[in-house]
């Protein structure tokens, strides 16, 4: 079968085709489990010559191993509770969030439980489980990593709502006996980031891998503060010196301070330079957040790479002014570059044009000119 690219539609067919097979997907994946449950009852595999379930859908179905992993708890949690294939038809739950429910629905707290879950990120229903079902603290500790080895990484433990002795049979309230799933190895291209994971309300077990340098200077600092802190707790060191980088950086990137100048230094106009007062006050009415609305009004919720972004674009006028300048995303500050000014050439702009969208350009206040730009025509922007 020969899928081509669409690249003939126009973008309101694009977003429509989009949104049609994403629904189309998510039937699919919900009459998948479906049919995978009852599959798994019958225990058809057997017959089929594998040993486990995992083992055909692996090979058969040609699903990779997270996918069979998430596959086959959501269809032994479906067969218990059917209203999660509704649930995963209308994407109010997905596989993973199905996954991490699935230890904790009984026939008593199901309905409310997964309502609760409905639309939940993965983070959010970690959230909501530790609340439910909290989690004693993890011990600190520091202990040395053993060198990975050159061949094939070993398999990952199972995770943490996993049953604890993957050797055993399970028993399903169904009947038969269910053979175990075993986690799958981790991929090896994948890096592996500090993992954070709720534990109870308000508490949080934090890992990560730190260099010798880092353990060093952690040891270096348990023995200072052993006056304040006699047991050299690392989390309470930790949050000290976070405490101390956010008031550093709040100081050289928000230009937050203590007692701000009563008479701020005025910026020449046509100056490029944003002011600290305008940093203090864009920051804290853009929220520390993104503030670019789509046309369907929804906001960019990212918190992170952000940008001072002047609406009406500095080349044309515009000002360095609480009114004039909004936090940006640096995909979204790039993408309004590109949409006022036209995308770069490859030459580098000798006969660059602009070829936004200018329908874009006249929402955000503003006029196309034509205009002379380089060797090549163009147009510019001017404020209504």
């Amino acid at each position: 079968m020969t899928i081509a690219m669409p690249s003939g539609l126009s973008d309101t067919q694009l977003v429509t085709q989009l949104l049609r097979c994403a629904r189309d997907e998510r039937h699919s994946t919900a009459q998948l489990v479906a049919h995978l449950a009852e599959f798994d009852t019958r225990r058809l595999h057997l017959a089929a010559g594998y040993s486990s379930l995992f083992a055909y859908c692996r090979s058969v179905l040609g699903l990779s191993e997270y996918a069979t992993y998430n596959r086959i708890e959501a269809a032994r949690a479906a067969k218990r509770f059917p209203v999660i294939l509704a649930r995963l038809a209308d994407a109010t739950l997905s596989l993973t969030s199905v996954r991490l429910l699935a230890p904790h629905l009984t026939d008593e707290n199901h309905a409310e439980l997964l309502a609760a879950a409905s639309r939940r990120s993965k983070q959010e229903l970690e959230e909501l489980l530790a609340r439910l079902h909290p989690r004693p603290d993890t011990p600190s500790s520091v202990r040395k990593v053993p060198d990975r080895p050159s061949v094939a990484p070993a398999p990952i433990a199972a995770p943490s709502h996993a049953p604890s002795s993957l050797e055993s049979t399970e028993v399903s309230p169904a009947g038969p006996p269910v053979e175990p799933l075993v986690a799958p190895p981790e991929p090896a291209s994948l890096p592996r980031g500090p993992l954070v994971t709720p534990l109870a309300p308000a508490r949080y077990e934090i890992r990560f891998t730190a260099s010798a340098a880092t353990r060093d200077k952690l040891k270096v600092a348990q023995d200072l503060l052993r006056h304040s802190v006699p047991s050299g707790d690392p989390a309470e060191i930790i949050d000290r010196a976070l405490t101390a980088l956010i008031d550093e950086l709040s100081r050289t990137k928000l230009a937050i301070v203590r007692k701000p100048l009563r008479t701020p230094r005025r910026t020449a106009r046509g100056s490029r330079h944003i002011p600290s007062e305008v940093k203090r006050a864009v920051w804290a009415r853009d929220g520390g957040r993104c503030a670019f609305v789509a046309a369907d009004g929804h906001r960019c919720s990212e918190r992170g790479f952000l940008e001072y972004h002047h609406v009406k674009p500095f080349a044309v006028g515009g000002e360095a002014t609480v009114g004039n300048i909004q936090l940006r995303c640096r995909a979204h500050n790039g993408y309004e570059s590109e949409v006022f000014y036209g995308a770069i050439p490859e030459d580098g702009g000798a006969g660059r044009v602009n070829e936004g969208r200018p329908e874009y350009a006249v929402s955000r206040g503003f006029r196309l000119v034509p205009e002379r730009v380089g060797t090549g025509g163009g147009a510019r922007a001017s404020g209504e």
